[in-house]
């Protein structure tokens, strides 16, 4: 070998570094759950019960029929006096009817008045918060953040005037809500398994029954039995929970992931998360295909030459129905002065007027307010949009698990609606999807708090940033609870939380 003379040595460039890639990536990192979980479970409770007391509170307040309880309420009646939503005649029944089954339940426990068919809805919100507050703590492996989340939930006016009034977005809030916690407990646990075996074969093994997906598609099928948007949550999800069980099975290290992944996955996600949801939508309609007069049930005997003739009267019925109610939802573009697009909603662009009576005077003769604005609190919704760049920032820098859950999920219930901009829609419609917005605001807050490694100096620094912000929210929601509420306010005072033109 020939040696190179020293003064020609050391003309030979030096070796470059290795180039160092920025931002660092964190590849698919779950964080462990915190060994607290019995003061979790304790501090869960207490959120839970002050939120049911904060929503129960006058809650018969007004008896007036507001916005579209002139629908559900009666239609929970129907329900309870028939088994059934009774053949009007005309079509004003556009949605599946576990909502309304819920809203009747209310009416059945304390009777047919704005309490009995509001109730149930308090429920719903309550059973909400605490479910957001057990995802958040799993997502973010805190239970501080988990209680925080669970506690702006709380603390959002929106959400709250939502968990007063009788409507359907609720209950569609919880079932997606507490669909998609039961597909992120599956995930764990299927990971869980799959470490623990050590040397995992290279066709993997059978999982066997998987009972927490089986109840996300029975929870997504009474979603989807709520409301039909409900769909979108089922779709999305169901392909991500196949993209963690690849994600496991890459991690186990099985050469082909995705073939595995697809022959052990694929044949139970049929099931759980195709065939379950369609059954639980189908018994829905149970009360329907036992009624004599329910609504377009006798639609096939009336009408015996269409297509497939062969198949049930019912069944025909029923499916004669849902093309109707396609054709209602698609072509809905009435104009209605509380309408608002989807590019509004997450700015509080135009909330939804639910009480204003006029002429109100008190005993001096001057005039009194009395106002419920479906409005978001505006501390937390202003948040909105920066919290969903810094999510987009999470999912390219360092693919966080828990970022992509809240982009697929946030695509689904809210991107979807771009789809459709014609059609006439309301601020309600993002119900199912504020506590993930909620979620991706505590991952910012997660952030300013510091990982627990951090020195007590920053930890302690994050602590009061996030405190701070919790503590403005809180603030803001007590100051717009009176235009939640419709208590008596002054001229003055209502123009005061009147914050923007759009608001009127």
């Amino acid at each position: 070998m020939a040696v190179l003379a020293p003064e020609r040595a050391e003309q030979q460039p030096a070796p470059r570094p290795p180039r160092r890639r920025l931002p660092l990536r964190r590849l698919d990192r779950i964080p462990p759950l915190p060994g607290d979980n019995r003061l979790a479970w304790v501090l869960t409770a207490v959120l839970g019960v002050a939120t049911f007391v904060s929503r129960i509170w006058d809650i018969s307040y007004p008896r007036d029929l507001l916005f579209d309880e002139a629908y559900y309420p009666p239609e929970g009646q129907e329900l309870l006096t028939w088994g059934h939503e009774y053949n009007r005649g005309y079509t004003f029944i556009v949605h599946p009817p576990l909502g309304k089954w819920l809203i009747a339940l209310g009416i059945k426990a304390f009777g047919y008045d704005s309490f009995g068919w509001r109730v149930p809805s308090a429920v719903a919100g309550t059973i909400a918060v605490v479910v957001l507050v057990r995802l958040g703590r799993r997502l973010t492996g805190s239970t501080l953040l988990g209680l925080v989340a669970g506690l702006l939930l709380a603390l959002d006016g929106f959400s709250f005037t939502l968990s007063r009034i009788g409507l359907l977005d609720v209950f569609l809030q919880v079932f997606v809500l507490s669909a998609v916690a039961c597909l992120v407990v599956d995930r764990d646990r299927v990971r869980a398994r799959v470490r623990a075996l050590g040397e995992v074969p290279r066709a993997g093994f059978p999982l066997g029954p998987r009972g927490w997906r089986l109840a996300a598609g029975f929870l997504f099928g009474c979603a989807c039995s709520v409301k039909w948007s409900g769909v979108w949550f089922l779709a999305f999800a169901a392909v991500l929970s196949l993209f963690w069980d690849r994600a496991a099975w890459r991690d186990a290290g099985v050469p082909r992931p995705t073939l595995v992944a697809l022959r052990r996955g694929l044949p139970g996600a049929a099931w759980a998360l195709a065939a379950v949801p369609v059954l639980t939508y189908v018994a829905s309609f149970t009360g329907w295909f036992l009624g004599e007069t329910s609504q377009g049930k006798a639609w096939a005997q009336q009408n015996p030459d269409t297509a497939f003739p062969w198949i049930p009267d019912a069944v025909r019925s029923l499916w004669h129905q849902h093309a109707e109610w396609l054709d209602f939802h698609t072509g809905l573009s009435s104009p209605h002065p509380w309408e608002s697009g989807p590019w509004t909603w997450l700015v509080n662009g135009r909330p939804i007027l639910l009480w204003n009576p006029q002429g109100l005077t008190d005993s001096g003769g001057d005039q009194v307010v009395r106002y419920i604005l479906m409005v978001g609190t505006p501390t937390l919704w202003f948040a909105f949009v920066p919290a969903l760049l810094w999510l987009a920032w999470r999912v390219a820098a360092r693919r966080d698990p828990a970022a992509i859950l809240l982009a697929v999920v946030i695509a689904a219930g809210w991107g979807t609606w771009f789809l459709d901009a014609d059609r006439t829609m309301f601020v309600f419609y993002m119900a199912p999807v504020v506590p993930f917005f909620v979620l991706a605001v505590v991952l910012v807050l997660q952030d300013a708090l510091g990982p627990a490694t951090a020195s007590a100096t920053r930890r302690q620094a994050g602590l009061a940033a996030v405190s701070l912000y919790v503590g403005i929210v809180a603030a803001t929601f007590v100051f717009f609870h009176p235009v939640l509420t419709g208590q008596p306010l002054s001229h003055e005072e209502w123009l005061a939380r009147m914050w923007f033109p759009s608001w009127f």
